[in-house]
């Protein structure tokens, strides 16, 4: 046998070419940057957190904002005079029985009907003034913007003179008519006149305004939190709006009966659609939030701080409804500020300054 000698040194051993390993490994290198980018993490928390629905205040709304249709409308009223028309008749076949067999107590019972007939004539009466009364501050509001657009220095010491009409009966508010009175003539254009007028007769209705709605927010909230029975929040928080709409009507120079009131509160609520004050706005999205935190403790107080926050809104509606003038020099009251100071009074702790 030949013996070959060992090899010293290095060995080669030749694989695949360069060339077909660098195509496969450059993709695999770029995937695995994309895959550990921080960039395209997904965040830790991305689930959007479960807001409290405000049930009682969709209710109230759906209640008072809701139209009747003409089929119900009719029903109502053929309704009314049939029960009308059956009851004055067995008045008088009662009252003519009385007078058959004791004619004085007949007569008593004609004297009791007629005085119960002038009754309801003045309670028509009293509506019928009322809804006029609120036909002429939405006349001086027609007229102030009016007089804002064209800028009309004539129609805004008209919108002025029936601002002082208006607030003549008033013995609190005689020395800020005087006062306005005295330096109308200091104004050269429209908006400075009516900005004067909204400072001395209005700022402090808006402050008498802005109480009524934390009352009211703090009703409704304190009822959603605190009544557990079905449909009896409901009927808190629809009684507490309907007494804030009243209250804005009294504030602002208006009166609101029974029906004045309802027809009042129908009003304000499609003012509250058409101006899509519905929707979370700047000035509630705070307040939501709020809610949605306090629900993870209590649904039922978290559902009372979004019901209270709405109400607010409603009451703002009220205001605009109600405000014989637009809002130029003084602020527009928020939701925010009013939940937040009705809510404080639940503790004792409400500042009236």
């Amino acid at each position: 046998m030949t013996d070959t000698p060992p090899r010293r040194g290095p060995v080669l051993i030749e694989l695949d070419a360069p060339a077909a390993a660098e195509p496969r490994l450059a993709p695999a290198t770029e995937a695995r940057d994309d895959t550990l980018n921080p960039a395209d993490a997904p965040p830790i928390d991305a689930a959007d957190p479960i807001l409290p629905r405000p049930r009682t205040m969709e209710m109230v709304t759906r209640l008072v904002g809701r139209p009747p249709s003409r089929l119900t409308r009719f029903f109502l009223n053929s309704g009314v005079a049939l029960f009308t028309f059956l009851l004055s008749i067995a008045a008088l076949n009662f009252i003519d029985n009385l007078l058959t067999r004791y004619p004085v107590l007949g007569w008593i019972g004609i004297a009791l009907f007629a005085l119960f007939t002038l009754a309801a004539l003045g309670m028509a009466w009293r509506e019928y003034r009322a809804w006029a009364r609120f036909a002429r501050i939405d006349a001086i509001q027609r007229q102030a913007g009016a007089a804002l657009a064209d800028d009309s220095m004539d129609r805004a010491r008209t919108v002025t003179d029936d601002l002082l009409a208006l607030y003549r009966d008033r013995p609190e508010m005689e020395w800020r008519r005087k006062r306005l009175a005295d330096n109308r003539g200091d104004a050269f254009d429209a908006r400075t006149l009516l900005t004067m007028a909204e400072t001395e007769l209005l700022a402090q209705l808006d402050q008498d305004a802005r109480r009524e709605i934390e009352a009211a927010a703090r009703t409704v909230a304190a009822a959603t939190a605190l009544i557990p029975l079905a449909l009896a929040d409901v009927a808190a928080a629809l009684a507490a709006n309907l007494r804030m709409i009243r209250r804005m009507a009294e504030i602002y120079g208006g009166r609101a009966g029974a029906v004045g009131g309802w027809r009042l509160a129908r009003t304000v609520i499609t003012h509250l659609v058409a101006t899509g004050a519905v929707a979370a706005g700047d000035d509630l999205i705070h307040t939501v939030a709020g809610g949605g935190v306090l629900a993870k403790v209590s649904r039922r107080f978290g559902e009372g701080v979004v019901n209270g926050a709405l109400t607010a809104r409603v009451g703002i509606a009220a205001m605009e409804v109600c405000r014989p003038l637009p809002f130029l020099a003084q602020p527009r009251p928020k939701v925010g500020n009013l939940l937040t100071r009705g809510l404080r009074g639940l503790f004792g702790s409400d500042d009236r300054g």
